[in-house]
Formats: C-alpha cells, structure tokens, sequence
C-alpha cells in the first residue's frame, strides 16, 4: 500500500484501563492526509490533544504512555500495534479517562474495531521511515539491532529470555509485517505476568480490579486458570509492543530488527535513534539537492548585508509553517578577531540573529507580509546548548506559532551534526520596508 489510509466511518470501543482499572469509552475518528496518529482527551475542560510522537513520551513502568503538560494518556501501545497492524496512517482517538481500555491484554480489539469501521484509501502518498544504517542500543543484557532490510517491509526477530527468573523457556521468533500477518500471528497475543509480580503490582494499586480470567498470569506450572493463545504467546506479544513502540516516529518503520529482552524503555530508545537517522538521511538529501533559495534570493528576501547578513541559503520552505536554512560558519567572520582570539566562538547574539533573519524568510512566504520587514520584538525561552566553531554548518529550522497582520511568533533552533546548539521563541513586528 502505497498510499495513506484512514477508516471510513466512526467506532468505538469501552472497557476498563489496564493498569488503572477506570472505566474509559474510546471513539475512532477518520483524520486527514498527513495528520498521523492523534490522541484526545475528551474529559479535560478543553480537550487536549497529544499526537503519537516520540517528544510526548512520559516515563512510566511497563507500559508506554504519553503526555502533554500535566495530561496524560496511559498504555497506548496496544492500540498504536492495532494501528500498523492494519495499515492506517492518520487517525484520531477520543478517550474520556486517562488509560485506554485493556480489553483482554491483546490488540486484538482494536484491530476488530477499526477493521469494522472500513479502512480507506487517501489521495497522499504514505511516508515511511526506512531504516538506512545499523542502529544499535542496550542496556545490561537487552538489546536492540536495526539495519537496513528489503525496500517497505518490517522484519523482527524477537529472543524471550528470562534465564533462571521465570517460568518461561527461551522464544525465539520471526515475523514479517507483511499482507494480513499482523491479524493472524501478532493480534491475539496478550501482555502477561509472572504469579510472584501479581502482589508487587497490588500492593502499587495496579490492577486490583483483575482475576486470573482477565490477565495472563504464569505460574511455575503455566499459565493460572488461563491457557496460552500460541505455545509461544509471550514472545509475540513482545513483537506487538515493539511495534506499538515504534510508531512513535511518526511514521511506519521499515527494515530489519533483532531484540533480545527488551521493554518499553529500550523500544522507546530505538525508535529515537531511528528517527534521529531518519532526520539525518532527509537533511543528506536536501543538502544535495537545488536550494528553496539560493543567496541571491535570500538577498531578495531580507534587507541585510555584509556583515550582518546570515543566512546562506534555504534548503526547505513548507509555505508559512516551517523554513529550513543554512548558515556556513568559517574563520572569515569577522567577528572571530576579537571572539576569540585563541578560541574562536561563534557569538550567541548572531546565532540568536541567523535564527530570526530564517524567521523573517518564512514569514515573507505569507502574501499580506509582501513589501514588509520582519523586525525582532522579542526574545523567550533562549538557551544556548553547545557553541558554534569555525568549520560548522548550522541548520536552521523556523517553525511558526502564529502570524498576524502586524506582529508573528516563531519557534527556532540551531543544530550542527544532529546536535542542538541554540533554540528560541522569537516575536516580530512587521514593518513597511524602505522604498529606497
């Protein structure tokens, strides 16, 4: 599937959290093309919206939860696996409590639920995150591999090992998320526990509300009153979560991965590292490619001149909501006279200064802003992470908070190599250029 989908008509789903036990009502909604994965909390005074990204992670035990200020939304994982599991792109999930429903475990609710709803092509091409380079992450005796695998398809391989904590024998297993696989191998697998941890999870005031018929508890012996959907549930239900995990890129991920003993925290780190590649490997292919806007352009677009002028060229422009450019620091700057002789250092002003010139360029893309120059109003939440030296290239980013006739907001940073150098909430105030 080439393309982005979404589901065609509304559904819903209830039941109790899986850890919290409240009873909570979930409504699956079409969004549109190039939206992702929402989730909405519609109990709060002003619903809040928390989109299933990496930067909205809130640490918690055991599970994978996300957070936006003091709301949070708890273990969404399941449902995040439902969601890849059938090839949906863009969706919206309204919940009226903080954890979404448990149901029994798997993901298989959510897969039926948004099955029935109808899942429907859209006119967008579907982004991938392709992994293009071994990544590699661990902690203690867990760990994680990814490399490159064949060109849209997901492949894991997933070793369970408890050595002499558990009641589980080794699981080795493979699986391709390809065609329907999802639904018939992974779906059906549910979180499960071990017997001795059923009391440390009581005594925190987690899942008091569940017996042995509702959760998957083994034993010395097996499974207490339950019995295994698969020989080796337990495994395929770690592949479900590493792929819920994994949709916080943002995106479906494509490639080959090995896990051995991973949770939630180390998925957490593989799907950063992937998408930090994945955001090296774009910017690789903007910088080869023909400029948004050259210098003369830029020139064009801003009033300044040696040596003010800051900004070399732009490499991405998505209408008035975000600019990408880059600054060329070389020991030619003027300033590395006197900043500083023996240890030249970009000064944090220009930074600060290159960032705003970006801001002025992405606020120009707005036709009422024709003829007008964008001057700084005001500087808020500036930190300065790591210098700038000769020899570095700063990338640029501008992305705008709010734009009106006369003043704009724009949140900026700088990064060489992948790292943050400065950030910034930049206010202007639009001005009538000179005539002359």
């Amino acid at each position: 599937m080439n393309q982005q989908h979404t589901i065609q008509t509304e559904a819903e789903l209830s039941g109790r959290g899986l850890f919290t036990g409240g009873p909570v009502h979930v409504r699956f909604l079409p969004a549109p093309a190039d939206s992702g994965i929402v989730f909405v909390r519609r109990d709060q005074p002003q619903p809040v919206s928390i989109p299933a990204r990496i930067d909205n992670l809130s640490k918690r035990a055991r599970r994978t939860s996300l957070r936006n200020g003091t709301v949070s939304i708890e273990t969404v994982e399941h449902c995040l696996a439902a969601i890849r599991g059938v090839g949906i792109d863009n969706l919206v999930v309204e919940l009226d409590n903080a954890e979404l429903p448990g149901v029994d475990g798997s993901s298989l609710p959510f897969v039926e639920t948004l099955v029935h709803a109808g899942i429907v092509e859209q006119e967008s091409p579907r982004r991938l995150i392709e992994i293009t380079e071994t990544v590699h992450v661990r902690d203690g005796d867990a760990e994680l591999v990814a490399w490159p695998g064949t060109e849209k398809r997901l492949e894991i391989i997933y070793e369970l090992n408890y050595g002499g904590e558990g009641y589980l024998p080794t699981q080795v297993h493979s699986f391709d998320l390809v065609d329907n696989q999802f639904v018939t191998e992974i779906a059906a697998a549910r979180t499960f526990v071990f017997e001795h941890e059923v009391k440390q999870f009581h005594a925190a005031g987690l899942g008091t509300h569940l017996t042995y018929k509702d959760i998957l508890v083994i034993g010395p012996h097996g499974p207490i009153e339950n019995e295994f959907r698969y020989p080796n549930e337990c495994v395929r239900h770690k592949i479900l979560d590493l792929i819920g995990d994994l949709m916080l890129c943002g995106a479906p991920v494509c490639g080959k991965i090995y896990a051995r003993k991973s949770g939630h925290n180390l998925n957490h780190e593989l799907a950063r590292k992937l998408l930090e590649c994945a955001e090296r490997e774009q910017l690789r292919k903007q910088l080869a490619a023909a400029p948004k806007y050259d210098i003369r352009a830029v020139q064009r677009l801003l009033p300044h001149r040696y040596p003010m002028l800051l900004v070399d060229r732009v490499i991405e422009v998505d209408g008035d909501r975000r600019a990408v450019g880059i600054k060329n620091v070389t020991i030619n700057e003027p300033y590395f006279t006197g900043h500083y002789p023996r240890q030249p250092i970009m000064p944090g002003v220009l930074i600060i200064e290159a960032m705003a010139q970006l801001g002025g360029i992405l606020m120009a893309q707005n036709l009422e802003n024709t003829g007008k120059v964008a001057v700084l109003l005001s500087l808020d939440r500036v930190k300065f992470r790591k210098p700038a030296v000769p020899g570095d290239q700063l990338i640029l980013e501008a992305e705008s908070m709010r734009i009106k006739s006369r003043t704009g907001q724009v949140k900026c940073q700088a990064r060489t190599d992948g790292e943050l150098v400065a950030e910034a909430m930049i206010r202007f105030m639009l001005v009538d250029a000179d005539p002359a």
